[in-house]
């Protein structure tokens, strides 16, 4: 899975998954340029997947994996290239409906210019003495050109009627494009690079207002062996119900994140220490209260633990440092027994 994958290149198993990838590129004449370097990464990291199928099925037909067919496997199956494919195609949609629009409000345009000469040659035969019949065609032409414009005022209101609602169906489609590119796939909860952003955003607004704001880790206890004992699919089964627990758990303007592998990270905005400690106590004793059963076969798996950190932001601090601080608080609970939470001392308290 693609969230799996992007969660293992942030923990220490990435250096020998890099140099996998490198070595099946090197053994199937692969040029390790970054965009193959990526592919055959979701290659190894994820062997069951879609797209470590469609490599393996070319190579066993002995295709050689050629730039266009790297570019090819790219837009069907990594995320980032998606994306770039939707971006691009809304922004072609989005420029056709642009140049139609241009392109009626001109002919509009030139429709009221006509009109307005047609009223100013009907005003100046309407100044002079007409029979019957002049008069009758006179007002007969008035009577067409009236209607022509109206006719391309109407078309004119369709057309852009029509471009809002593609403009704003357009708007929908990209704010869920959006939405998928920082949504963690397993678990529905927000991505590291939303979290990454989401913390510096919230550190800024903190800062600005003076507001206290908290920074919570979350790891589930003993996870590389229990995932070692009841395999992967297991372990995302218990991945997706801590992120349940703590998603429940995170209204807005809390944020909650999976920050990679096993481990969870929470933003708590606007919120003192003893609010935040409550909240993780009440994740932590949920997580542990449940007895987990294994769906493929319905045997015990037993409860499941989660240490937490946690620190307070300090005055003039930096993001990377409260990121360090409660990174320390969870190894603290860690080295203490686990199924526990700490709070990060202060700088001053720590020396």
């Amino acid at each position: 899975m693609t969230g799996d994958v992007e969660s293992a290149l942030r923990a220490p198993q990435a250096y020998d998954l890099a140099r996998q990838a490198l070595q099946a590129m090197e053994r199937h004449r692969v040029w390790p340029t970054p965009l193959n370097y990526e592919l055959w990464l979701h290659y190894i990291g994820h062997p069951g997947g879609a797209l470590a199928q469609e490599i393996e099925r070319l190579l066993s037909m002995g295709e050689a994996i050629t730039e266009d067919i790297s570019e090819s496997l790219a837009a069907a199956y990594l995320p980032k290239a998606r994306l770039n494919d939707q971006i691009r195609d809304a922004g072609d949609v989005l420029n056709r409906q642009l140049a139609s629009v241009a392109e009626a409000i001109q002919k509009a345009k030139r429709s009221n210019q006509t009109y307005g000469e047609t009223l100013a040659g009907a005003g100046r035969t309407l100044g002079a003495d007409l029979d019957a019949v002049a008069l009758k065609q006179t007002i007969d032409g008035l009577s067409a050109a009236t209607r022509r414009v109206q006719r391309e005022n109407a078309s004119l209101e369709k057309k852009l009627a029509e471009s809002a609602a593609e403009v704003t169906r357009l708007k929908e489609h990209l704010e869920q494009v959006r939405r998928d590119a920082t949504t963690d796939a397993l678990t529905n909860l927000a991505n590291r690079k939303a979290f990454d952003e989401e913390l510096g955003r919230a550190c800024a607004e903190a800062v600005q207002k003076n507001e206290p704001l908290s920074l919570a880790v979350i790891d589930i206890d003993h996870f590389k062996g229990f995932n070692d004992t009841w395999g992967h699919q297991t372990g995302d089964q218990v991945i997706r119900y801590v992120s349940s627990v703590i998603g429940r758990m995170a209204p807005p303007p809390r944020f909650a994140a999976r920050y990679g592998g096993e481990e969870f990270a929470m933003i708590f905005p606007r919120e003192r220490v003893d609010d935040v400690s409550s909240a993780l106590e009440e994740i932590r004793v949920e997580v542990s209260s449940r007895m987990l059963k294994r769906r493929s076969t319905n045997e015990d798996l037993g409860a499941v633990t989660v240490s937490a950190g946690f620190a307070e932001m300090l005055p003039g601090e930096s993001v990377e440092t409260l990121l360090e601080r409660a990174d320390a608080a969870l190894y603290a609970s860690k080295r203490t027994g686990r199924n526990r939470i700490t709070l990060a001392p202060s700088v001053a308290a720590a020396a």
